[in-house]
């Protein structure tokens, strides 16, 4: 054993290794390299760098009197692997000391002493490495602070994940979707993927050595949980065998996932409410005809026939916008083109149901400017909006149809006298099946599409649609579009 490091040597050798990183070299090559450069400035006759996974070690890159060592597995209850991973991170050792099957073996080579020390990355062993001797000269304190100082640098490669580990998941885990982490005793993050600082925005230098940014479900489990910003994660958990006790935690944004699971949650919700009642009148409606032809006049029979009609009327219309709602509803690939906003309203109102024609007020300026979109659309837009005014109001209380313009816009307005709409809820009132309330005692039938469907609608016209408490009572709703 020389009785001084090479250091110059040392230097000039992991001056090309740094070198071979810049290429973008990895891995393998880079690790054996080191090893070269180290071996003979340190006097050793062999170095050896032992890999640690769940399930164990493995010999993955030796030098000189070690290289037969390359590929040897080092099992998980091995008493050279428990020996290696506890005690100082770095000391020197007799050969004779160790109790396992590598020791007779590295014995047998001629190999008497060995100084080791751990590669870690925040605290999680990654391997071990190893510069044997021959002689029972015991190795100087340079030579431990060197091979510490190399095993650090070990440590900031599997840090990069560049090609290591090489038979755990290093680039595996880095081209992984899913956020991946591995979690110690205490619950702080030992390994961060970049797919984990993805879905949680927390940089590796954030999260490790830090708690998970979400609980941790029981191992073997899996857990949906809202993040404080409104997303929503699924989280699984399982135990890694192996020293120490390390549990591996997988997880992805599933937020689209559960905005459709609500919306076919509410889907079922809304359908089974609105049909229960047309559909229970319709069939009692029929069953009296069948049952009762001939002891009804033909007023009753008339009436039954009307109502029928009527419930039918409202199921087709129901189901025309469950299938609206599920498709791109809208006026197409057609370009907009000006249009006279004034005649199209009048022409719209003529289609409305009749109890809904006699309350309407119509006050439209003679000299309204053209709108730029698609007139056909403004039928739906003016029925859903006069229909969501009629219901929230009294029966028979007036709701006004009006209209003005300027140099850029055009807009129409459908004022009603009802109960009004809190303003935390003019926003709301636009999503798709959202209820002012719920359950089966609503005051107030629909099925939370009409609204939703305006605004697609008209913003597919570069139009918008805004509703606002009016004055003295009631609702106003306003739609703005682009003028011809």
């Amino acid at each position: 054993m020389p009785e001084r490091i090479d250091f110059p040597a040392l230097i000039a050798g992991h001056t090309v290794v740094i070198e071979m990183i810049n290429s973008g070299d990895a891995g393998l090559p880079v690790l054996t390299q080191l090893l070269r450069v180290a071996q003979p400035a340190l006097g050793a006759t062999g170095m050896a760098f032992v890999e640690f996974g769940p399930t164990g070690g493995r010999v993955i890159a030796a030098t000189g009197a070690a290289e037969w060592a390359l590929g040897r597995p080092l099992a998980v209850d091995d008493p050279d692997t428990v020996c290696l991973l506890s005690g100082p991170r770095v000391r020197q050792a007799r050969v004779s000391d160790l109790n396992g099957k590598l020791a007779g073996e590295l014995a047998g080579s001629g190999l008497r002493r060995m100084v080791v020390s751990r590669a870690e990355i925040g605290g999680h062993t990654v391997g071990s490495l190893h510069a044997l001797y021959p002689g029972d000269d015991e190795p100087g304190a340079e030579q431990q602070g060197v091979i510490a100082y190399l095993a650090s640098c070990i440590g900031h490669m599997y840090g990069d994940q560049s090609g290591l580990p090489v038979h755990g998941d290093g680039p595996v885990v880095a081209a992984l979707a899913d956020g991946l982490a591995v979690v110690d005793r205490d619950g702080h993050v030992r390994l961060w993927n970049p797919a984990a600082a993805q879905v949680t925005g927390r940089t590796v230098e954030q999260a490790l050595s830090r708690p998970l940014p979400f609980p941790l479900p029981p191992s073997g489990q899996v857990r949906d949980h809202r993040m404080p910003d409104g997303r929503w994660l699924r989280i699984t958990s399982g135990d890694l065998p192996g020293p120490g006790t390390l549990r591996v935690v997988t997880f992805r944004d599933i937020t689209d996932q559960q905005r459709r699971d609500h919306d076919r949650e509410l889907f079922v919700a809304v359908t089974s409410h609105e049909l229960r009642t047309p559909v229970t009148v319709i069939k009692g409606y029929a069953d009296t005809l069948t049952d009762h032809w001939e002891s009804l006049t033909d007023v009753d029979r008339r009436q039954a026939a009307r109502v029928i009609g009527q419930r039918a009327n409202e199921l087709a219309r129901l189901v025309d916008r469950l299938l609206s709602s599920a498709a791109d509803v809208g006026p197409g690939d057609d370009p907009p083109t000006p249009f006279d906003l004034g005649e199209a309203l009048r022409s719209a109102v003529v289609d409305l149901p009749a109890e809904l024609r006699r309350r309407l007020v119509l006050r439209l300026p003679s000299d309204l400017p053209k709108a730029l979109g698609h007139r056909p659309s403004l039928s739906t837009v003016l029925t859903e909006l006069t229909t969501n005014a009629g219901k929230y109001s009294a029966p028979g209380s007036p709701i006004e149809i009006t209209a003005s313009g300027d140099g850029h816009l055009v807009a129409f307005r459908v004022s009603d006298q009802g109960i009004g709409i809190r303003p935390e809820h003019v926003e709301r009132a636009f999503d798709r099946f959202w209820q002012g309330e719920s359950g089966d005692r609503r005051g107030y039938p629909g099925a939370g599409l009409g609204l939703y469907l305006v605004r697609r609608i008209v913003e597919q016209q570069n139009g918008w649609v805004s509703l606002r408490p009016r004055t003295g009572g009631g609702t106003v709703a306003e739609v703005r579009l682009p003028r011809g």
